[in-house]
């Protein structure tokens, strides 16, 4: 995979979300030593079988493991800083389309991860939902067609898009 294939396919963060997810990520790993304490304390109670409080303190070890191993890929692959300008649509811009041949009928979006969502007041679209599919790699002008949650075929024109700036 070349730099620039790197690049275009990178979740971008800014500095302060990478701090916030790293800070998160660290106070996760910090808290691992608790909920093992927690099970030992739950398995000293008896019947496992008939445990509620050992399989719920198990359930939370296993959130919080996924959690944090999705946390130490996203920030390892992650790229800090500001987006490069891009040609077509991707994840981590702004895009503003418009439905169904209505110029009026307008709606601005972030394409980009959960992670990104907590930064923004914008809407943010997955690039894995079906709008987020079927406008990823398109330009300013396109018309592209996606089929809705309920079956509906959709037709939507991309507008303009600009890297999300935070």
């Amino acid at each position: 995979m070349s730099t620039t294939d790197r690049e275009s396919n990178a979740t971008w963060l800014s500095q302060e979300a990478y701090d916030r997810l790293q800070a998160e990520l660290d106070e996760m790993i910090a808290a691992r030593p608790a909920i093992a304490a927690e099970i030992n304390a739950r398995r000293e109670e008896g019947d496992l079988r008939e445990n509620g409080g050992y399989h719920a303190a198990r359930e939370e070890q296993g959130k919080a493991e996924a959690r944090i191993r999705y946390l130490q890929e996203l920030l390892r692959t992650a790229q800090v800083g500001e987006a490069p300008k891009a040609d077509t649509v991707a994840p981590g811009t702004v895009v503003t389309i418009h439905f169904d041949d209505d110029p009026g009928d307008t709606e601005t979006f972030l394409l980009g991860s959960r992670e990104i969502a907590s930064t923004t007041e914008l809407t943010v679209y997955s690039p894995e939902s079906a709008l987020g599919k079927a406008i990823l790699g398109a330009r300013s002008g396109q018309t592209v067609t996606y089929t809705a949650p309920s079956g509906a075929d959709i037709k939507v024109t991309v507008d303009r898009f600009e890297p999300f700036s935070g």
